[in-house]
């Protein structure tokens, strides 16, 4: 299995998987039929070139909704409005993240410091636990970048409630080894198995869930018979999110393109004048990772430079963004939390998909679920 890290081949893959977004993909999704060869029929294989905006939420769910329409598409349009909720309620909820890099750090230290710990968790990163299923799932990761949808939620539970490790090392190790690592679903999943997001109610990993799903593939031993929710002393306070304004700019300006969002329109009236390339942050990311971010932004950054006739200016760091700008105005996409680098100077504004979908991100997942066909329609979507 491969990604292309280019929009055409975002869109190609959308081309093959669109016959399948509407009952076969709602009896066939919950199967994990392996990591090898070519991507199961039943799987998107979209969420790389979703998490970096080379194709946009809107382009897949018109898809879905045309080919199939609201009824027998509903369950692959949940999936993508799943995306929209965890990246609004994380918005919305930024001490969230701030919570987990200092756990993961703390618990990082704690692996450096306990020589249990650090062999427990070397022996889960690299699939010696004796779990048939998880080992295989730790290798799958390593070797594809990528699991399917069910064994990360097995994988999380095996990992909180029977190998006993801490859930912050989890999440940092699916963060820097999928393809599609994104800071918002990644941490709030990780947080619903452990039942820190939904208080109380944790996801147990069961053998015969696990064989019935994998077509028999494994047979799990020793898990956790009984899971208990893990608790944590920290409020999550809500800060409404209210879309800012569209950025005003006098003169030239420059379009900045992050690994966070690569989709290159924008809604000023006037055309860059050029496009700076940000470099992602790969420090510490596993390589194939880091590489597919770094092509996926020069394939953003030439269609720019083609649609807009303008040159590209390529920036490493975000120190370095104001040097390369040379004092004209910068404007870029919102940077979602954690899934890019803050960036200083830089005027951003939200996309329309994102105004209409993370403000209503301030509970559960029900509320975005029922209030976004009407916000989908008024974005011109047959929803």
């Amino acid at each position: 299995m491969s990604h292309e890290p280019t929009r055409a081949a975002g869109l190609a893959r959308l081309d093959a998987f669109a016959p399948v977004m509407g009952r076969r993909y709602t009896a066939e999704r919950n199967h994990d039929r392996g990591g090898a060869g070519e991507w199961p029929a039943n799987v998107s294989a979209l969420s790389p070139y979703l998490r970096h905006r080379l194709v946009e939420e809107q382009e897949v769910l018109s898809r879905a909704l045309d080919d199939h329409g609201p009824d027998k598409a509903e369950k692959f349009v949940s999936e993508v409005l799943w995306r929209g909720y965890f990246r609004g309620w994380l918005e919305q909820r930024p001490a969230v993240w701030g919570r987990y890099l200092s756990e993961r750090d703390g618990a990082m230290a704690a692996v450096d410091a306990n020589g249990g710990l650090a062999r427990d968790y070397r022996a889960a990163i690299e699939g010696r636990t004796g779990i048939d299923c998880f080992d295989a799932w730790a290798h799958e990761l390593s070797e594809h970048n990528w699991l399917h949808n069910h064994a990360r939620m097995w994988f999380a539970s095996i990992w909180i409630f029977t190998l006993r490790l801490p859930w912050v090392l989890g999440a940092d190790v699916f963060l820097r080894h999928l393809l599609d690592g994104d800071s918002a679903s990644n941490t709030l999943s990780w947080r619903w198995v452990a039942g820190l997001h939904t208080r109380g109610k944790a996801y147990a990993a069961r053998a015969d869930n696990i064989a019935k799903y994998t077509d028999g593939r494994f047979d799990p031993k020793g898990l956790a018979d009984h899971v208990e929710p893990l608790t944590e002393d920290f409020e999550q306070p809500l800060t409404r999110f209210t879309p800012s304004p569209v950025p005003r700019v006098d003169g030239e300006w420059l379009l900045l393109l992050h690994e966070g969002d690569l989709a290159i329109d924008h809604p000023l009236p006037t055309p860059p004048a050029a496009v700076i390339a940000l470099g992602p942050r790969d420090e510490g990311l596993a390589e194939p990772v880091a590489a597919f971010r770094r092509a996926a932004i020069e394939d953003a950054a030439a269609r720019a430079s083609s649609a807009y006739g303008c040159p590209i200016l390529r920036c490493e760091t975000p120190e370095a963004i104001g040097a390369v700008a040379d004092g004209r105005p910068i404007v870029s996409p919102h940077v979602p939390i954690g899934n890019a680098p803050p960036l200083p100077g830089v005027a951003t504004f939200v996309r329309d998909y994102d105004a209409a979908i993370w403000p209503l991100a301030t509970a559960g997942f029900f509320k975005v679920k029922s209030g976004a066909p009407a916000k989908l329609r008024a974005l011109g979507l047959p929803a």
